[in-house]
Parts: structure tokens; sequence; C-alpha cells
């Protein structure tokens, strides 16, 4: 399951003691003001908790050090109320190693005309202040974030909790724990990648197991459990039994249900919170995990196929980012199957064999067992729906051997033409931006994969943020791509 601790972020005013203590006191009553009105935000996701203000090189490197060994501080928001000499953050900035935002506002939202004085605007200069601040930043070549307007503003409010997410996700990076049940599909080279790398700059885990190790733990799910969970699943979707004895339906339903509940304690007993498998190592399985995939994705687990060992890590990640938020459409697996190159209807078909994630459904999804052609094992059962529709984002990290980029690309999901009676997926169908033929040009030169991690809730900003602050290579396809 997704869980998520609760992580808090630390509200740091930053000062000098050259105004004296009455300028000293109002800076932090001012803090303590505008960490309030955040906290009563519902555009910002996680606690800020105020902090003293940041006066000397002691302070600010004793803080810095404490914020990285406090386990729930997932970073620092700064705010340069007052000019704040830079070279004192010089050592914390070398001791941090969480995310820091600069937070670019002020107290006031107007200039107080009839009363400004020199005590005012030495008390209020966060114009000059932030500048101060954030060449110390480009001086070091340090990755921050800049979120600029007024505390109170909804859109300010909006951004810094935006990258509250990317922050969360900077810190449960290094959680992410891959289980890879057999080796990705043979000759094929862009699921594949450093593993070594990808932990050096990730903080990413990824083990093999045999697969023939997943199969007890399957083995050993009980008749009453199985029963349970398979009455779950007749009580939450349509069944579709495509003309087949209801007995013998269920058999098939049973088998992934029994897989489900076998793979999630698999993974809970060695920390795993992402796994790949590959349809031509099923070892002892009797069926292509599809079905319980699907509901393993929809828990928060991620998952690719094929032993492609990036994908999951990256779902997991989006998943993280999102957990809690308010109406969210949700995050996903997806696979480039088919073009429609009709003018006017352009778009790509998304899907995969079986273990497409349910949390991008909309409306009727059904249950039904069917052939699948590779594996060589019985007909899985799986979920098959159509998916939701709206502005999202696909991704696509790649190792090109001396780097790790991450292609972002902004996209339209779209409704599809027609229904697809015949097709026992579920899908996505979208509309790459620019156009079908300038994005999906774009993506190939980038060198995008197949299977990409989709989201409703990201933006392509904040999958930036988290790309730069991990120290890999960004490269965004959006409207604006010729």
């Amino acid at each position: 399951m997704l869980e998520i601790k609760k992580y808090k972020f630390w509200f740091c005013p930053c000062t000098q003691d050259l105004y004296g203590d009455e300028v000293l006191a109002h800076v932090h009553e001012h803090a303590v003001e505008v960490a309030a009105a955040l906290n009563a935000s519902d555009l910002v996701p996680y606690e800020v908790v105020v902090k003293p203000n940041l006066l000397t090189n002691d302070v600010i490197q004793s803080t810095f050090r404490a914020a990285d060994m406090d386990d729930e501080c997932a970073g620092i928001i700064t705010w340069a109320h007052t000019f704040s000499p830079s070279k004192s953050y010089i050592h914390g900035l070398q001791d941090l190693r969480k995310p820091l935002c600069q937070f670019a506002t002020q107290y006031n939202e107007e200039i107080p005309y009839d009363s400004i004085d020199m005590d005012f605007m030495n008390e209020n200069q966060a114009a000059h202040g932030e500048r101060e601040f954030g060449h110390i930043f480009a001086r070091m070549r340090i990755n921050h974030k800049v979120v600029f307007g007024f505390w109170k503003d909804p859109e300010a409010q909006a951004e810094l909790g935006q990258w509250m997410r990317v922050a969360v996700g900077i810190n449960e990076s290094r959680n992410i724990r891959v289980c890879r049940f057999a080796d990705t599909m043979r000759n094929v080279a862009v699921t594949d990648g450093d593993k070594v790398e990808a932990e050096v700059k990730l903080g990413w885990t990824v083990d093999a197991w045999p697969v023939n190790d997943l199969v007890p733990y399957v083995d050993a799910v009980t008749d009453a459990e199985v029963k349970e969970l398979t009455d779950e699943y007749y009580d939450t979707y349509e069944l579709v039994l495509d003309g087949r004895d209801p007995e013998e339906f269920r058999r098939h339903v049973e088998v992934q249900a029994a897989q489900e509940i076998g793979i999630e304690r698999f993974l809970v007993e060695h920390g795993y919170n992402a796994f790949s498998d590959h349809f031509g190592d099923l070892g002892g399985l009797k069926q292509l995990p599809s079905l319980a995939i699907q509901r393993l994705m929809a828990k928060g687990y991620g998952f690719g196929p094929e032993g492609d060992w990036k994908t999951p890590a990256m779902v997991r990640l989006m998943k993280i980012m999102t957990a809690g938020m308010k109406d969210a459409k949700g995050s996903a697996l997806m696979e480039d199957y088919t073009y429609n190159l009709v003018k006017g209807k352009e778009g790509i078909l998304e899907s995969h064999m079986s273990e497409v994630d349910p949390s991008v459904a909309e409306g009727r999804i059904a249950l039904r067992a069917t052939p699948l052609s590779m594996g060589e094992r019985e007909d899985p059962a799986r979920l098959i729906f159509t998916g939701k529709t709206g502005p999202a984002i696909a991704t696509s990290l790649v190792d090109l051997g001396n780097r790790f980029r991450l292609i972002i690309q902004d996209i339209d999901c779209k409704p599809v033409e027609k229904p697809m009676p015949m097709l026992p997926t579920g899908t996505v169908f979208w509309e790459p931006r620019p156009n079908l033929k300038v994005g999906t040009t774009a993506w190939i030169y980038a060198g995008g994969a197949h299977h990409t991690a989709m989201s409703f809730d990201l933006s392509a900003d904040q999958m930036v943020d988290w790309a730069e602050s991990m120290d890999i290579e960004p490269v965004v396809i959006d409207a604006n791509t010729n």
C-alpha cells in the first residue's frame, strides 16, 4: 500500500541583526502569520513549521544540519524578509541535502504610499534580500526552487504546494525499491539501463528475484482468502463472461486473487514498493499476473512489464507525489501501441497487454478472462475500461550511457471515436502536444521509450524540478516545441 510519512516543511525567515531587536521580532511575528495562512490553505498539502530567524553563519548551518537529520522534514522554505547577506549561507548550503524553496514574497501586498519611510524600507526589503539570496545559489551552482508572489495569493500558494509535492518526491525517491521478477525482455534496449547509477543518482534500489521465489507466496494463499477477495471483485466490477461457464470464469478470477495477495505479501515482506515481471518467464505461475497487478497499482505500487525497472520506479514516484491530492485523476503505466492518423482525429492508443491501472478509468470497469497470445499460460482475468480525458503528462526515463534523461511530454487525453469491443484491455487515447506529428517526432529524436509513466495530476514543471534536483537531464516536449 501507498504509505507516506507525515512530512513537514521548515519555514525559515532570513534576516540579520543590523536593524535591531524590534525589527527581528517583527520578522518572526510576520513569519508566524504567513505560516498560519499557508497551513490554513487547501492549496498547501503539508504542514509549515516556523523556525527561528536565520541570523548568523552558525545559526544557518545548525538549522540546515538539523533539517537534514530530521526524517519528517521534507524541505526548507526560506523568506528573505530583510536584506540577508548571502555569504552567511555558504557553509549551511554546502551541508544541506534537503530540497530548498526560496519563497520570494513580502509581508505587505501594497506599498504604503502615505506612510512609507526608511524604517519601513529597511524592515521590508524582500526585493533586495531575495536577489542577494538567489545569487549565492547561482554562484555555488546549487539547484533550488523560486516561488514568487504575495503569500495570500492562491496562485503563489498553489505553486508552493506543487513544489512541496516535488520535495516529497525527492525525499521518497531514495526509498523506492524495485523488485524484478526475471530479467528484461531479450534484445530490448530502452527498458534496460545502469541500475548502479540509478541508485547513485536517484536513490533507487533495484533487485532481481527468480519468479519461482514468488510462487510459494501465491500458493500459500488460503481458499478462504481467495474467496473473500474474489467476492470483492464480483461486488466491485461488471462481470463479462463472454459465454464462459460461470464456474470456469470464477476459477480464472481466483487465480488472480491468489496472485494479488501473494505478490503483495512478497513485496511487503522484502520491503519493495515497485516491481516488474516478464511474460516470457512466469515459472510456476498459472497466469500472467494481470488483474492482480492492476489492483496493486491502484493501491500505490509501481509496476513495469517485460523487466522494465525504470517505469515502475517512475510510476511509484508519481503516486507518491500525488498522494492525498484532492480530486486526483490518477497516474499510471502506459504503452504506446498504435496511431490514429486520420486528419482532425489524430492520436495514439495507449494500453498494455493486460496491466493497465484502473485508477485512470472513466466510468464502467469490466472484469473479463480472455486469451493472451504471449506467456503460454491460462487466459488471465483482467479489468477492461477506457481512460479519463483531459490534459496530462507522459514521461520516460532513459539511460543514454553517460547520463539519464527524463523526457516529459504534455498530452491531451481524448475520448475514443468508437467502441473497441474486440480489444480486451484498458485504454487511454491521447494526442501529444503540439500535435501528433511534431510531438511524436520530438519523442523519437529524444530517445523516449514505448513505456511511459503518465499522470493527470502532475505538471511538466514539477517533473523538471524533480529531475534537476536529482541532477539528471530533463527534456520537455510541449505546445512550444517545433
